[in-house]
């Protein structure tokens, strides 16, 4: 049996992963993910078109854009059947209707697609299994971000697919890492961000955060937090809830309203009690009156959006603490090459004018992404696997894991460019 890969969008790059899926023969392809990236200058990047008379259906991994953020674009004259976890279905509409909200560039869709996208919305408990003409799709914990899944998909003939989205399999605080049951397919589509890098061990970087966040407080000066919205918010607030909770803690912007959504959806949580916990002893910043009235305090904590300073409250705070050395800035997100916080982290600078910043800078290793070795040992897990195609990474990335896969596995791997097609005969 032969199956053609149709790669749309995360070929040897990271973001706007997006990738069609059909067997030989058949004239509809399965498209899973349809994200968008950015580029120097903060411009969408769309993936390829397809049309969607040419799509069975639409799978979503998760809610994050670079997964999402393009799929209303097949609403603006078609409605195809989309499927995703229902903590995906929420946030998804929440992370889009943000982003229409904000961008300051011309996109070609708008609220009416956002709405007519999500009444198009199938929604599933992660571990349900779905069937669709005939194949059939388990959905699988893919310990990313809550509601975050991965897809096997089985044929009729037997053959399979898992497409892993993207994955961490390690545990923390807001999701159980990816599901390490016996997993079995044929082929593995994976990611590869971190392809060629480990990360520290969890432990001991929220152990060196804990310690320098406890030293900025004791002396008196403030801490920010910039933090993605979704997900690494809510991890360091149940961080600090579990090793400080007497502490004087705020948390702002839309890091509050996907809090709130957590605590409803508790199914999708690791450590609920712990998040609950922050719910109750931290601070929702509700009004600009309260952000000027915390910058005066000292000893506080902010944790808020956005997590790489592209926009969010966290603009206001670090225009306000940036220049006394007492207070820090401490980043918990990954940061883009072209973006303010990574100017932060190299030059010392504020983007915006390029002042000085007299605040210690910190930057700690949260990611929610796999490393090196746990993607090896994942791939290790996949029984009667044949083929690897690597996607949602660099070339360096893709290339060094490739290699470690067939020189420690005997798997071969393909990594596929934006706009090629792949035939793969199992």
């Amino acid at each position: 049996m032969k199956l053609e890969f149709l790669v749309l969008g995360g070929g040897r790059e990271v973001g706007r992963a997006a990738i069609a899926i059909k067997r030989n023969g058949d004239d509809r392809y399965t498209l899973f993910d349809y994200g968008i990236s950015f580029d120097i200058d903060d411009k969408p990047i769309l993936p390829l078109s397809i049309a969607p008379n040419k799509l069975k259906a639409i799978f979503i991994t998760h809610s994050h854009l670079d997964h999402v953020g393009a799929a209303p674009l097949f609403y603006i004259s078609s409605n195809p059947s989309i499927y995703m976890s229902k903590f995906t279905a929420i946030t998804s509409r929440i992370m889009i209707e943000d982003f229409l909200r904000i961008s300051g560039y011309y996109l070609p869709f708008e609220f009416l697609e956002l709405d007519s996208m999500m009444k198009s919305v199938t929604t599933f408990n992660i571990g349900d299994r779905i069937e669709l003409d005939g194949m059939i799709i388990d959905t699988i914990n893919a310990g990313h971000i809550p509601g975050s899944t991965m897809f096997r998909v089985e044929f009729r003939e037997g053959v399979s697919v898992l497409y892993t989205g993207d994955i961490n399999t390690i545990d923390t605080r807001i999701v159980r890492g990816a599901c390490n049951q016996k997993l079995d397919a044929g082929i593995l589509v994976m990611e590869s961000t971190y392809g060629m890098y480990d990360h520290p061990s969890r432990e001991r970087v929220e152990q060196i955060f804990i310690d320098a966040v406890k030293s900025v407080v004791e002396d008196g000066g403030t801490v920010l937090i910039p933090a993605f919205s979704m997900g690494r918010s809510q991890e360091i607030l149940a961080l600090l809830a579990e090793k400080m909770p007497q502490a004087n803690v705020y948390y702002d912007g839309m890091a509050r309203d996907i809090l709130e959504l957590m605590l409803l959806y508790r199914e999708h949580v690791n450590r609920y009690d712990l998040l609950e916990k922050a719910s109750k002893v931290f601070t929702q910043v509700k009004d600009s009156g309260m952000r000027k009235s915390i910058c005066k305090e000292g000893g506080s904590i902010i944790v808020t959006p956005a997590g790489m300073l592209k926009g969010g409250p966290a603009l206001y705070y670090v225009k306000r603490i940036y220049d006394n050395p007492r207070n820090a800035i401490m980043l918990v997100s990954y940061q883009a090459a072209s973006s303010p916080g990574r100017k932060l982290l190299t030059e010392g600078v504020l983007e915006d004018g390029g002042i000085r910043v007299k605040a210690k800078v910190f930057w700690f290793d949260f990611s929610s992404h796999a490393g090196a070795s746990d993607l090896l040992n994942f791939v290790k897990q996949v029984k009667n696997l044949q083929r690897v195609v690597l996607m949602h990474g660099n070339e360096d990335s893709i290339y060094s894991l490739g290699y470690r896969i067939k020189e420690e596995i005997g798997v071969d791997f393909i990594s596929p460019q934006v706009g090629e097609t792949i035939n793969v005969e199992l």
